[in-house]
């Protein structure tokens, strides 16, 4: 047995069985030994950024983490944007990142480079196994801290010799963290600030919006306290039966106007709101003049038993309101907007749906007439890097073999990791990709204005449009292995997607707006 071996009993026994990668020359010992281990799943991707995207998916639905193969410091360099979607999501992942032998590293060859370094501002835990004997302790040290609470990416360094070494080390089985309720005085000083305040609102994120927690949550509402969510949530459920709290708006000014009066936000699995960006003359942070922050339930902490509590402490109902079914009767018609995508998406989405949602600017149009869908769950851009619609899907799909899986991109966002489509092929995921093509970062036009620097020019345009060449997706989708169709129409949508819907296996669906 090598270190690669090693390293895959290690993952193999704490439950690490599947692997997104895109590895080099120095990973072929682990590549080699996937061979002698069945039961880690091996997923090629065409692109680094597609890696660490799916494994964030991955994580996301299954509650434990992937691994990624990714080659050397470029390698892992290529996949940074996802994993900081990833940090911010707090997603487990395992990052197997392959170097130079130790002895090589001195001569600098030309794909040397300081990976500690580069791992260390998306890595919550980051060493270098430099012997074939440290590395299934190493690995089940990754794996645990990449649990957290609140959990993230773990970076494990595997030079090429550690890994073709010979050693006896036997797979090391991680020690898994337990979440920790919120002391009783937090309890009881949330109670009393409740009781005191005059408006006051809870804003929730993280943990606190999974399922059981949001039950929680919507107990605090039948109590008459306002419940807001964070803008973007790594994993919610949505749709019949599931509560919906308002959503803290995405512009600052909206969501001051929103809290507008409110003397008293508690915290419940998020932190203090801030602006997206800063902006001429306007706050930072999202909290009214006056409004006293109480943080209850931290983000590490045990969301369902702190909402719990409280909701008892209170004396709230038992049970809280949750959305209706109601999916809207008639199809679409007439020219093709997100607003009638949304239609033929609430009419059609199949229960237990993984929505995937990168689509900026068309999300509103998808998002409003969802809320009475048949219940699914949606994953949202944690981090603001775009380009994660697509790499979420597949590893969510992989994670949720049993369910359909919706991706949502705008088509600027849908052209970082383009390489996804390849992987869906491939694997024959069960995943309908929904691009909505406005030949536009529509988002930036919006943001220029914002920002107080003026209406785009001619020069100042090129950098925003995506029209000039047209991008033609149909025969992109084919080309990577996608059965693929344009719709210009809601009614065309509208079949395009019911169809979509009605069997297995990757389509993909251009929906010009």
């Amino acid at each position: 047995m090598n270190g690669a071996d090693a390293l895959l009993a290690t993952l193999v026994a704490n439950e690490v069985t599947a692997c997104f990668a895109n590895p080099g020359t120095s990973e072929m010992q682990f590549v080699a030994a996937l061979d002698r281990r069945p039961e880690m799943r091996p997923v090629l991707c065409l692109f680094e950024g597609v890696a660490t995207g799916a494994a964030d998916g991955y994580g996301r639905m299954a509650d434990k983490p992937a691994c990624t193969l990714l080659h050397l410091g470029p390698g892992y360099g290529n996949g940074v944007a996802n994993l900081h979607n990833a940090r911010r999501a707090f997603t487990p992942i395992v990052n197997v990142i392959g170097d130079h032998a130790t002895y090589h590293r001195q001569y600098d060859a030309p794909l040397n480079s300081d990976i500690a370094t580069l791992v260390k501002p998306n890595s919550i835990w980051a060493r270098s196994a430099d012997s074939p004997d440290d590395v299934p302790v190493l690995a089940a040290e990754a794996v645990a801290a990449s649990y957290g609470p609140p959990g993230g990416p773990a970076s494990l360094i595997l030079p090429a010799d550690a890994a073709w070494l010979e050693t006896g080390a036997e797979p090391v089985i991680a020690q898994k963290p337990v979440r920790p309720a919120p002391p009783d005085t937090a309890v009881e000083e949330t109670v009393l600030a409740l009781r005191k305040a005059k408006r006051p609102v809870i804003l929730i994120g993280g943990h606190a919006c999974r399922a059981e927690a949001l039950a929680q949550a919507a107990r605090l509402a039948a109590h008459g306290i306002r419940v807001m969510a964070d803008t973007f949530v790594a994993r919610q459920p949505r749709g019949a039966g599931t509560f919906a709290p308002s959503r803290m708006p995405y512009f600052g000014e909206a969501a001051l106007k929103e809290l507008e009066g409110v003397d008293l936000m508690v915290l419940a699995g998020t932190t203090m709101p801030v602006a997206f960006f800063a902006y001429p003359g306007r706050p930072s942070v999202l909290v009214p003049e006056g409004c006293d922050l109480l943080e209850f339930v931290g983000r590490g902490e045990d969301a369902v038993a702190g909402l719990a509590a409280l909701a008892d402490a209170l004396g709230a109902p038992r049970q809280g309101p949750s959305q209706p079914l109601k999916r809207p009767d008639a199809a679409p018609s007439g020219p093709l907007s997100p607003q009638m995508a949304g239609i033929s998406v609430a009419r059609h989405l199949p229960e237990g749906a993984i929505v995937c949602d990168d689509s900026v600017t068309s999300g509103g149009g998808i998002a409003v007439p969802s809320m009475t869908a048949a219940p699914h769950e949606v994953l949202a851009l944690t981090g603001g890097a775009i380009g994660i619609g697509l790499p979420l899907a597949v590893g969510a799909a992989v994670a949720a073999p049993d369910r359909k899986v919706v991706s949502l991109n705008g088509d600027g966002a849908a052209m970082y990791t383009l390489q996804a489509l390849w992987t869906l092929a491939r694997e024959n995921l069960d995943v309908t990709v929904v691009v909505f093509a406005n030949n536009s970062y529509r988002i930036l036009n919006i943001e220029m204005l914002r920002t107080g620097a003026g209406a785009a020019g001619p020069q100042a345009a090129k950098l925003l449009g995506l029209g000039d060449p047209v991008i033609h997706w149909v025969p992109l989708a084919n080309g990577l292995g996608l059965p693929a169709v344009r719709c210009t129409t809601a009614e065309e949508f509208e079949t395009a997607f019911a169809r979509a819907m009605a069997q297995r296996g990757p389509m993909f669906i251009e929906a010009a707006i």
